[in-house]
């Protein structure tokens, strides 16, 4: 199967996942668009969802389905989300749409998080992808030089402002061998909003759709 229909198998697999009657998470991104789709088309009873982004937002609710406030909807059983890459042990790159900081809370907020992904995302060693930061606009440049000391290339995301009104600093050239230290140290610094490693709460179950068909890892 190409990427796209790879993207539709995976979303349509992430299905079983969702608890009728419960608040779902819902993240951001080409192949959670095509869950969303799914979503609806399959008619799952669920009260409402929690969005991860304003592009989310619109396409639930384009859906018919109605999006609530993490604050009001409180702990969800389950969120679905994909991801710039991945590893077998689960731990993410995400932010390549921008919403990672919305997406770390909402997974830190669910129960069980499952992550879908086509084949192409699946890496043995994180950092292939540029790694996106969140900062406040004030300290972009304080972050950026000290993403250069920790051996990386940050790049601000051109003309880009994530729903929260802050920047992203792309950051390449990092071999992210040790992803939980490097989502501690990169998060602590000073205008850091947050970094776009989920690896200190990783997915809980990640579906790769592939040429073999859906595998799943746990």
């Amino acid at each position: 199967m190409d990427q796209q229909q790879a993207k539709h198998a995976v979303a349509q697999a992430a299905l079983k996942y969702v608890v009728p009657g419960e608040v779902l998470g819902v993240g951001t991104g080409s192949t959670v668009n095509c869950f969303i789709d799914a979503l609806a088309a399959a008619h799952v009873d669920i009260p409402a969802a929690v969005s991860s982004s304003e592009a989310s937002r619109v396409r639930l609710v384009a859906a018919g389905i109605l999006v609530r406030d993490l604050n009001e909807a409180g702990t969800l059983s389950v969120y679905v989300d994909g991801a710039d890459e991945a590893t077998p042990a689960r731990q993410l790159v995400k932010g390549g749409g921008g919403a990672l900081t919305r997406e770390k809370i909402v997974a830190a907020a669910s129960r069980k998080f499952v992550c879908i992904v086509d084949e192409s995302k699946l890496v043995k060693v994180l950092g292939a992808f540029p790694l996106p930061v969140e900062v406040i606009p004030m300290a972009r440049s304080y972050v950026a030089r000290q993403l250069v000391a920790l051996g990386g290339q940050p790049r601000l995301r051109d003309g880009f402002t994530t729903d929260n009104g802050n920047q992203i600093l792309d950051v390449a050239g990092l071999s992210i061998t040790d992803p939980s230290a490097l989502e501690t140290r990169i998060g602590m610094l000073a205008g850091v909003v947050t970094v776009g490693l989920f690896s200190r709460r990783p997915a809980d179950v990640l579906l790769v759709a592939g040429s073999a068909g859906i595998r799943e890892i746990r």
